[in-house]
Formats: C-alpha cells, structure tokens, sequence
C-alpha cells in the first residue's frame, strides 16, 4: 500500500440503506409525544448531521423518548438491504488485505447485528458503534478508537461516509473524508471537510484502485 493504511466506513446511508428502520421509530416517537412527523429526506439529513440524540427533538423528555424509539426502531430491525455497490467494494478491500472499520453512530449491539444479518462481519477488522462513553459523530471520539484497534495514525486512515458528521470527524482527527453524495449535496460535504466526493460506492472504489496498490 502507499501512505492509506486503512479504510473506514460509517453504514447507514454509507453502505446499507438502514432508514426503515429509523424512519419507522422516529415518526412513531415524535406521534406519540404529540409532535410532527418529519418526511424521511429530513430524518436522513438530520441522522447524518450527527444530532440525532433526541436533545434537539424532544428536549426534556429525551431520555424517554430515546428508549421509545429503540423499542419501534428494533420492531424492524432487519429491514435493511444494502446499498448499489457494496459488497464489491468490501470483497476488493478484502482481498487485497486492507484493513476495514465501521464507524457509526449507530448502536453497537444493533450494527453487529445488522453485520451479521447481511453475512458481512467478516469483512471488518473492528466494528465501533456507539456504547456507554462513547462520543457520536461529529466529535471524532470513534474514529481514534477505531484507529488504534487497526494500530495506525489517523492520518493513514480514509474515513468514507454520507453525511457531514462523518466529514467533520474524519477532518478534526486527521484522516481524508471522503463524501458520497445524495442526502447532502456535494457543496455541502465538501465544506464540512471532504477532500473528494462520489455519487455511489462504484465510484469509490475506482478512485481507491488508483490510491492503494
């Protein structure tokens, strides 16, 4: 390889299409506690902004809140399919003995799950979600965790994801952002923090072919 010694993924919006699920748990949440739906482009936006942490939506009532929308979101909890591009992009990475992590702010119990609902645990060599003391995107709390289970710099890693949360924590801690566009436009990923940004996975994984050997 040259100076990219690992790669690191978010996966909702990333690598799976995980909104079911979300969509689903939210909107029942914000009905029950007698607020507005949100459509789902706005629940997207708003999950990859990294704020989804129920302060902002229900403010004093969030502890509650937040332990409703599990119980919805786990009622469809394997609902998910994995996005265009995806499973050749973790089959490339794999043969060619690049380490992988995931990085998302998405529970870890539920993202092992889902990993392994999809037969795809074995494509990474760490898996971070988010458990007791650990810090969501924005904040790059995960990603250095990540990073020193792969025992490497930060500035070796690529961190590729969706959102501008991902954008942000990747550029604070040193790693290139890579954007994939769609819920945010590429402007947007771009000034939070994105060296690059592609329309799909297909996309990443020809430009990675040219910048790891």
């Amino acid at each position: 390889m040259k100076q990219t010694a690992a790669i690191l993924l978010d996966m909702d919006g990333t690598l799976v299409d995980a909104f079911a699920p979300i969509v689903h748990a939210l909107n029942c949440t914000l009905r029950e506690f007698g607020l507005p739906p949100m459509s789902e482009t706005e629940i997207k936006r708003h999950t990859g902004k990294g704020e989804c942490s129920m302060i902002s939506l229900f403010g004093d009532n969030r502890e509650a809140a937040a332990r409703r929308f599990l119980e919805f979101h786990d009622q469809r909890l394997f609902d998910i399919q994995p996005l265009p591009g995806a499973e050749p992009l973790l089959q490339w990475l794999y043969d060619h003995d690049i380490p992988v992590a995931i990085v998302t702010s998405k529970s870890q119990s539920r993202a092992e799950a889902q990993l392994e609902h999809l037969a795809w645990r074995h494509y990474f060599d760490v898996v971070v979600g988010l458990t007791e003391g650990r810090r969501q995107k924005p904040d790059p709390h995960t990603l250095q965790i990540a990073c020193e289970h792969l025992g490497i710099a930060p500035m070796q890693a690529i961190m590729i994801g969706d959102g501008t949360a991902d954008m942000k924590a990747a550029s604070a801690i040193g790693a290139k952002p890579i954007g994939i566009s769609g819920h945010f436009s590429t402007d947007e990923l771009s000034m939070a923090g994105a060296a690059f940004c592609f329309s799909n996975l297909n996309e990443v994984k020809s430009w990675l072919e040219t910048v790891i050997s």
